[in-house]
């Protein structure tokens, strides 16, 4: 079973990475705050990997922290919840707000990651509450950002993590007419705050 990786960035997208190790180049599925962390392409790379296997399939998903990679464990554990979805719960909020919102019971927050309904959210709650007490949540930590990308890369970007165009077109347009985000990354993830937390988007919106 693969558990690391360490080698060179060849490719690299919102939700997987191609990692070259010793000429061997290996697709890793990734969240989106591991993408905002990754490096430049050809540049070195470590990553904690899970190997998920199956009869028909073999697939690496790829954490660059052992808190993520963990809370990652914790999520497919959950009835109902497989890697796939795993990631995208991952890709729609970060650790630091996952944590407390599973632990106060926060279905409404949960219900807005897409694949998540209230049945889902709800087994994540009574499954992961006690399990996630251990967790410590320490002060969030700004991640690097690269320079790279456009509006319709985003849009892309959150199509594939199951957003409805509509919506992510409109959250990307929101963003953009705030000036806020210059690059790639940061209006992704501008533009994933709009979607996960509409109600404070349309407070400031309406400032």
């Amino acid at each position: 079973m693969i558990a690391q990786l360490r080698g060179t960035i060849e490719d690299k997208r919102p939700n997987q990475v191609l990692v070259d190790v010793g000429g061997v180049g290996y697709l890793v599925h990734i969240p989106l705050s591991t993408f905002y962390a990754l490096g430049d392409l050809h540049s070195g790379v470590t990553l904690l990997i899970y190997t998920h296997v199956r009869e028909d399939a073999l697939s690496l998903y790829g954490f660059l922290s052992a808190r993520e990679k963990h809370l990652f464990e914790l999520l497919i554990s959950a009835s109902g919840v497989g890697p796939v979805l795993a990631l995208k719960i991952l890709s729609g909020m970060s650790v630091d707000d996952l944590v407390p919102a599973v632990r106060a019971g926060d279905l409404a927050r949960l219900t807005r990651i897409p694949g998540v309904g209230r049945k889902t959210a709800e087994r994540m709650v009574v499954e992961l509450r006690d399990k996630l007490e251990a967790m410590e949540i320490p002060e969030s930590a700004r991640q690097p950002v690269t320079p790279a990308g456009a509006a319709g890369d985003v849009v892309s970007a959150l199509l594939n993590l199951g957003y409805e165009q509509r919506a992510a077109e409109q959250a990307v347009e929101r963003v953009g007419k705030n000036g806020a985000a210059d690059s790639f990354e940061a209006l992704l993830r501008a533009a994933l705050q709009q979607l996960t937390a509409p109600a404070q988007a349309s407070a400031r919106a309406a400032r």
